[in-house]
């Protein structure tokens, strides 16, 4: 059995009188990547929102290793192993790819007493940011400024910034976004590395992508779940390809 980390519950979410999400469940599990799918307007956002405490639920309950999480904002939720990255690209784009991740590092690890000291004087913490920046592929990028890497790289240290606060459960909000072909293989490579040890929520639409690395799939729609199976019932699920998928459920 795999261990479960993240577990959602009844998950609801309104806004006046509409309803993003209603009654969403879902596990996260370590060694287990969990897509989650849906058109736009689905309720996907709102989800990984309220998963990473950046919005709280009008209902529901949230754990993490069976501890009731549900009231803690994002900033409590990173220093206990939930990371997250989104939409838009969230880096130092005038920092150099280390201090991008020493950073991160440095938030997981805060020590007042410590707050005159030079912060790569803080050897644990650089060397944390140097093995974060490894891990994700960019081993030999500790000194580019962020802002000069290519657009694959910046997406890559992103998810290096989330490593640095040793997080456990990643919420990744499409990280392959604008990317060509050879970057999204990259990224597809570095997520089937990252799910080893972790367990990962990926929102993504690209299709081919979430199907060559996706152990299991959420589908959304206007904000319920649809189903929630393996990748292949999924892409055989007639209501699922009816809903989302429409041709790309016909294709082996």
């Amino acid at each position: 059995m795999a261990e479960m980390l993240l577990q959602a519950e009844g998950l609801t979410r309104r806004f006046g009188g509409l309803i993003a999400n209603q009654d969403v469940d879902l596990a996260l599990e370590r060694g287990v990547l969990h897509a989650l799918l849906g058109p736009n307007g689905a309720g996907k956002s709102t989800c990984i929102n309220m998963l990473s405490g950046d919005l709280p639920p009008s209902s529901g309950t949230i754990r993490l290793r069976g501890a009731d999480i549900t009231r803690l904002a994002a900033h409590q939720r990173s220093r206990i192993g939930i990371g997250r990255s989104y939409q838009r690209t969230n880096i130092f784009p005038k920092f150099s790819a280390l201090e991008n991740c020493r950073l991160a590092a440095q938030s997981r690890r805060q020590q007042p007493w410590r707050l005159f000291t030079d912060a790569l004087r803080l050897t644990d913490t650089v060397e944390r940011a140097r093995a974060a920046l490894h891990e994700a592929g960019l081993g030999g990028r500790e000194g580019r400024v962020a802002g000069t890497l290519s657009h694959g790289e910046q997406r890559q240290l992103e998810i290096a910034m989330v490593l640095a606060t040793d997080a456990e459960v990643l919420l990744l909000d499409e990280p392959l976004a604008g990317m060509g072909s050879d970057e999204s293989a990259q990224m597809v490579a570095l997520l089937n590395e990252l799910k080893k040890t972790r367990a990962i929520l990926l929102v993504e639409h690209d299709m081919d992508a979430v199907f060559a690395v996706a152990d299991r799939i959420t589908v959304m729609v206007n904000g319920q779940v649809l189903a929630s199976d393996a990748p292949e019932a999924i892409r055989r699920n007639p209501d699922v390809q009816q809903a989302y998928l429409g041709q790309e459920g016909t294709h082996d």
